[in-house]
């Protein structure tokens, strides 16, 4: 019979990590995400079957509920996965949690949702992916979407909007510079982001921020693979204020595909009237800077489906691929 085991440390999860047939897991991702609780689903024969960590403390306010998180998430199977959502809902019930979200590695700047609509496309670079019987999970155990997100593919080659104009004449009058990431200086320049992100996406749907460290090493790694004509950065008297990062679709190399993609994963600007329309800008000033580096195509990630940033992108492509986020309230 299937037992339920916590695992209270990455010694006790390398134990099961080897012989099942769930997707990679790093143990130390347990002490690098605080997770409060990770649980185990194991069969008689010593497999884990579904796995997952809880979040009750710490997590992101949200109405009028106290939020507990379910993240690295998988299952082999919908009879294991049943059995571990509905284990996981009663753990956070148990500490007056009210609103179970899921699947969220414990915050929205780490791995979290998961795709409803695959559509065509395969998938792009940094794109999180998972089997497509995961969101019927989440959903047979009571769950339902809190949050649609999606990418949307642009292959025009421009539509003029005499509102870039305006912003680039305000902007100008402002002394407002915008430049590439300079790649001699990664990590000073990662921490120029991260002080415009961790103030622009305060107020962003679940958002609780992380430390800088941890910002910094998630880019590191693709210390080669950026390209710094396709990561702006605006400043405003010597200040950081906006920033735009894109990076190549490298998914296609790895498919044997030439690179003709490039993937705009972050805008972002400081909140204030005087910057109002500076991401609009950042997002003219790269779609121009993509076709002069002969990229024919440009995917906008993983929007939430609430955000200004989606009337933008509607003018240049097309919906490619939605996501969800789901819950289940814990209040009897």
């Amino acid at each position: 019979m299937n037992r339920f085991i916590e695992i209270r440390s990455p010694v006790e999860c390398e134990a099961f990590t080897n012989g099942n047939e769930l997707p990679p897991f790093d143990p130390e991702d347990l002490v690098r995400h605080a997770a409060d609780a990770h649980w185990a689903l194991v069969a008689d024969s010593g497999g884990v079957m579904a796995r997952c960590s809880l979040w009750w403390q710490n997590t992101p306010p949200y109405h009028n509920h106290r939020l507990g998180l379910i993240g690295h998430y998988a299952a082999h199977d919908a009879l294991s996965a049943h059995c571990l959502l509905q284990h996981a809902c009663e753990e956070l019930a148990a500490r007056h949690c009210t609103l179970a979200v899921g699947p969220i590695d414990g915050n929205t700047q780490r791995r979290y949702r998961l795709i409803i609509e695959r559509g065509t496309e395969p998938p792009f670079f940094m794109e999180p992916d998972n089997p497509d019987d995961w969101p019927v999970h989440f959903q047979s155990c009571g769950f339902t979407p809190l949050a649609y997100y999606r990418s949307a593919l642009h292959c025009k080659s421009g539509v003029y909007d005499a509102r870039i104009e305006r912003v680039a004449k305000q902007m100008a009058a402002l002394n407002v510079r915008i430049r590439q990431l300079d790649p001699q200086c990664l990590e000073d320049e990662l921490r120029l982001i991260y002080s415009v992100s961790s103030i622009s996406f305060r107020n962003n749907f679940l958002y609780m921020p992380i430390a800088e460290a941890e910002f910094i090493q998630q880019y590191l790694p693709m210390r080669g693979y950026v390209r710094s004509e396709l990561v702006l950065i605006a400043e405003h008297r010597g200040r950081p204020i906006g920033f735009l990062f894109a990076i190549p679709d490298l998914m296609q190399a790895r498919r044997g595909q030439a690179i003709d993609t490039v993937i705009v994963k972050t805008v972002a600007v400081l909140p204030g009237r005087a910057y109002a329309g500076l991401g609009h800008l950042l997002g003219a000033r790269a779609e121009v800077i993509r076709r002069e580096l002969g990229y024919a195509r440009a995917i906008h990630a993983l929007m939430h489906e609430s955000n200004d940033s989606l009337n933008w992108s509607a003018r240049y492509g097309r919906v490619m691929r939605r996501y969800a986020l789901f819950g289940r309230s814990l209040q009897s």
